[in-house]
């Protein structure tokens, strides 16, 4: 089914729009995969927060004319599925994963920061830990000082606690003959 030039224009705009909030755009050829596969791969995407689509390639060009995914317009050829996600991994995880385990998924390309991008180059974006795991990682070895310096209190007021003990039992002995 054609497109009429309405329908098209709406398709550009709504990649256009997806284009002008996302980070990370990879392109996958999906040439062999069944409808179930797809709809695993889309629901995947969905999880993620990836927006996952087979588009027209003329369409997609003129997409992301102006924008910094343009530098990928040149592997726009082919029967592609195009994915962009905000996250910087987002995309490139979600094709990276589902064609690990589906060989018929290609990898072709993509683009972050304006930069083109290879299989090798998507695949290795796949490789870097998402956003939340990067935060949690920091997050961690914030938390791992001041553990350690809690741990050394505790274990100096186990270490001094007799002497502390004797400390506060001598004083109000030495405070009742003075109010006597």
């Amino acid at each position: 089914m054609s497109l009429n030039r309405n329908e098209k224009a709406a398709v550009v705009a709504d990649v256009s729009a997806q284009a002008a909030k996302s980070q990370t755009l990879a392109l996958a050829e999906y040439r062999g995969l069944t409808v179930e596969h797809l709809d695993k791969l889309r629901r995947d995407a969905r999880e993620k927060g990836v927006y996952l689509h087979v588009l027209k390639n003329s369409l997609a060009r003129r997409a992301v004319v102006g924008t910094q995914f343009e530098v990928a317009s040149e592997s726009m050829a082919g029967p592609l599925i195009y994915g962009f996600s905000a996250d910087a991994v987002a995309a490139a995880k979600v094709i990276a994963d589902f064609a690990k385990s589906n060989d018929k998924l290609v990898i072709i390309g993509g683009a972050y920061a304006g930069k083109a991008l290879d299989a090798n180059g998507v695949k290795a974006l796949a490789a870097i830990p998402s956003r939340e795991v990067l935060i949690s990682q920091v997050a961690g070895l914030l938390k791992s000082p001041i553990q350690r310096f809690a741990a050394v209190l505790s274990a100096l007021i186990e270490k001094n606690a007799p002497a502390v003990q004797a400390v506060v039992e001598a004083a109000p002995a030495a405070e009742a003959p003075a109010a006597a």
